[in-house]
């Protein structure tokens, strides 16, 4: 399917539906994120953040609407979008029986890095060398955000979809991830975010979510239509 964007370097979204359930959540959204550039997203609870993740994560298909990563649509290559991306939600995805450094490992390996410093690296940025050796059973709920958050740092990918990355986080590790966010910027990485905290990330462009609530009732009847 053809392209109508000239740049090829950002991550867009055209015309997008989503419904969860019986419910549609929102319609008619575009979202555009320059090489380089954080968007943010904003909106009161159910407003639709984390589905709107979830859609630009390819983990969830829009009911209607256009995604284009690098100039591709997502639905033509979606190995490629998937390889291109760090997709960070709710839960923390920890194996229990691995030790933390063999879950960063694991992260890192699935985007083709199996270099031991970058690994190394990634613990240092959210200091947790001094836990690499624990199993991910042991871990608070804190280490946990943290090891899940070391990912970003272990491998690049261009593309990274965080969802409420530093609940748990004490001021330091917010410190880490705002660092982290800052220097993927300057490599041309895009980031969309949603977050209740007031992280520091510099000049950042806001989506609101509830600018695109449905404007016609929502709830499918017994036939499923609208």
């Amino acid at each position: 399917m053809a392209n109508n964007f000239p740049d090829t370097r950002a991550f867009r979204g055209t015309a997008l539906d989503c419904i969860r359930g019986d419910r549609k959540v929102f319609e008619g959204l575009n979202f555009a994120v320059p090489a380089g550039e954080v968007l943010v997203l904003s909106g009161p609870n159910g407003s639709g953040k984390s589905s709107l993740l979830r859609v630009m994560a390819g983990l969830l298909r829009p009911a209607a609407g256009q995604i284009f990563h690098y100039g591709a649509e997502i639905r033509d290559d979606p190995d490629a979008h998937r390889a291109d991306l760090h997709y960070v939600g709710h839960q923390d995805a920890i194996k229990p029986a691995l030790s933390v450094a063999e879950n960063v490992t694991f992260w890192a390996a699935l985007h083709g890095t199996r270099n031991d410093e970058a690994v190394q690296a990634a613990l240092l940025a959210f200091d947790l060398r001094d836990l690499a050796d624990l199993p991910g059973r042991l871990l608070s709920s804190g280490q946990r955000r943290r090891a899940n958050l070391a990912r970003l740092a272990a491998t690049p990918a261009g593309l990274w979809l965080l969802d409420e990355p530093s609940v748990g986080l004490d001021a330091a590790s917010t410190q880490s991830l705002e660092d982290l966010i800052a220097a993927h910027r300057k490599t041309g990485g895009m980031t969309v975010v949603s977050t209740h905290t007031a992280l520091q990330l510099g000049d950042v462009k806001t989506l609101a979510l509830d600018h695109f609530e449905p404007t016609a009732p929502s709830v499918l009847d017994d036939e499923g239509s609208a």
